[in-house]
């Protein structure tokens, strides 16, 4: 069935229906006509819907932090009506050091402690924490009693309900097989038809260098690295639901109470190709392997394994910004494992330069540098 937008113009279309593209198009959609388009049959089923989501400030490069930081108040106070149920519930976050980590622990709390509320904890503190971890194995770590559980879901429902609600287009099963100028816009050509728009968001996520190249915007050298998860059981007679979620400071590997079962990943960055990620074995049991080495566990079982795509330029930072190269496109890309603490934040921001308004005060007020994420800096150049 043809789709009904089919030919239709739009003042912007975004590309990419996850995290990224549902909530710039929802804070688009009140100053502008917005469609949103989408590759799969539904939003999200890449990487949004598969993240285990931590509000994490200490987390991430510099810019990320900022917009980490300037994104709490939303998710603490979401607009009325944007979700049934609050999209934070408390989780500790814990990054923990064997002793030949330690200078990179240290360096890492230097980093983070002017702007976040962490600590340094070891021997008996430590183990009151994180109880699972094995006698020995880690010999300090740093601790933030802030963290969050994000609803993934919520969140994303929320700013898809909030841009439909602004009278803004979803179309589904559109994923985009050309880009051409035409006069002072674009026509985008996708497997649901042709539409038009003065403005192209490139949100596509691991697919964003593809979307670039058509456009003739060029690359941002964007590498797509693929990242596996997996569920086991509790131990027995454990209830792990207040603990916090325990990563390895140099990420080798994490752990994460989840719905009465414990999250696990050898938190592998594997680089590869856009596509629909799938676990390899090799990484399920490195997965393991790191994780009854750190934790008193007995993992006999795996009860669910995935795998995703999280997409990084060579700096780590977003890319956000208009391409310097063509006019009228926009890049929303390399978001790497931030994308969803710091969407609220990325969103406005985007907002506010494609409609052309002054840009937040809160932005500011947490040390955000636009300059940071520009598309043209060192080491990316669109």
């Amino acid at each position: 069935m043809p789709n009904p937008a089919h030919g239709q113009s739009f003042d912007i279309v975004v590309i990419g229906a996850g995290i990224a593209g549902a909530s710039a198009a929802a804070e688009l959609a009140s100053g502008a006509r917005v469609a949103l388009i989408e590759m799969e049959q539904q939003p999200g089923y890449h990487t949004t819907g598969r993240s285990a989501a931590v509000f994490a400030p200490s987390y991430g490069p510099p810019a990320i932090r900022a917009l980490t930081r300037a994104s709490r108040a939303f998710f603490e106070n979401p607009p009325a009506g944007f979700a049934g149920a609050p999209l934070f519930s408390p989780r500790g976050i814990l990054m923990i050091a064997r002793r030949d980590q330690l200078g990179a622990l240290d360096a890492l709390i230097e980093a983070v402690s002017a702007d976040s509320g962490t600590r340094r904890v070891e021997g008996d503190v430590l183990d009151s924490i994180q109880p699972l971890l094995r006698p020995g194995y880690a010999a300090a770590g740093m601790h933030d009693a802030g963290g969050q559980d994000i609803d993934v879901n919520a969140l994303h429902q929320g700013y898809l309900r909030s841009f439909r609600a602004a009278g803004g287009t979803v179309i589904t099963s559109a994923a985009v097989t050309g880009l051409g100028r035409t006069g002072e816009g674009w026509e985008i050509e996708t497997r649901q038809g042709a539409l038009n728009a003065a403005v192209i968001i490139n949100a596509a996520g691991a697919w964003a260098d593809e979307i670039g190249t058509l456009a003739g915007a060029g690359r941002i050298g964007l590498t797509p690295k693929r990242r596996t998860a997996m569920v086991v059981a509790e131990p027995a007679g454990t209830d792990c639901a207040h603990l916090p979620i325990t990563i390895d400071v140099e990420e080798e590997f994490y752990l994460k109470p989840d719905a009465g079962r414990l999250l696990i990943s050898p938190a592998d960055e594997t680089p590869s190709e856009p596509c629909d990620a799938q676990p390899e074995e090799l990484d399920v049991a490195i997965g393991v392997d790191r994780i009854i080495t750190a934790f008193a566990l007995d993992i006999r079982r795996i009860d669910n394994k995935w795998a995703g795509l999280r997409s990084f330029v060579a700096d780590g930072s977003p890319v956000i910004g208009y391409s310097g190269l063509v006019p009228g496109f926009y890049w929303l890309a390399g978001q790497g494992g931030y994308g969803i603490q710091s969407a609220p934040a990325i969103s406005q921001f985007v907002a506010a330069q494609v409609l052309g308004r002054a840009l937040p005060d809160f932005l500011h007020d947490h040390g955000f540098d636009p300059a940071s994420t520009a598309p043209v800096r060192p080491g990316v150049a669109a």
